[in-house]
């Protein structure tokens, strides 16, 4: 699968905290997300060529936490100009609707677009 130059991604440095589905451990955090794909800031190297079971604990306006689980393909990962933390590069194959949704919402919180107001 040959993937795309350029990707629109969504800059995100330490909001969502993204974890390990199986072990509840954290990974990192998502440094940007596209529909395609994200990026991981963590502690560690990420192991590449290696797919990784993920979750995103989302806070909902019920007030209950909801998981967005997915997989993700590890493409690359290096160390970041921040001593101690690494950058990972992630594809996610057939990303769940849920997934899809919260980059959508993401995308629109995160615009900078002006406000359309209506002529008085």
């Amino acid at each position: 699968m040959r993937l795309p130059s350029r990707i629109e991604r969504h800059q995100l440095p330490y909001y969502l905290k993204v974890f390990n589905r199986h072990t509840d451990k954290p990974m990192g955090y998502l440094g940007n997300v596209s529909v395609d794909g994200l990026m991981l800031i963590s502690e560690w190297p990420m192991l590449t060529d290696a797919r990784f079971d993920m979750r995103l604990k989302i806070p909902g306006q019920d007030g209950q936490i909801h998981f967005v689980d997915f997989y993700a393909t590890c493409q690359w990962s290096q160390e970041d100009a921040t001593p101690g933390s690494y950058d990972s590069g992630f594809s996610l194959v057939a990303p769940p609707a849920e997934y899809v949704e919260l980059v959508q919402v993401l995308r629109q919180y995160f615009a900078f677009s002006p406000k359309v107001t209506s002529p008085q």
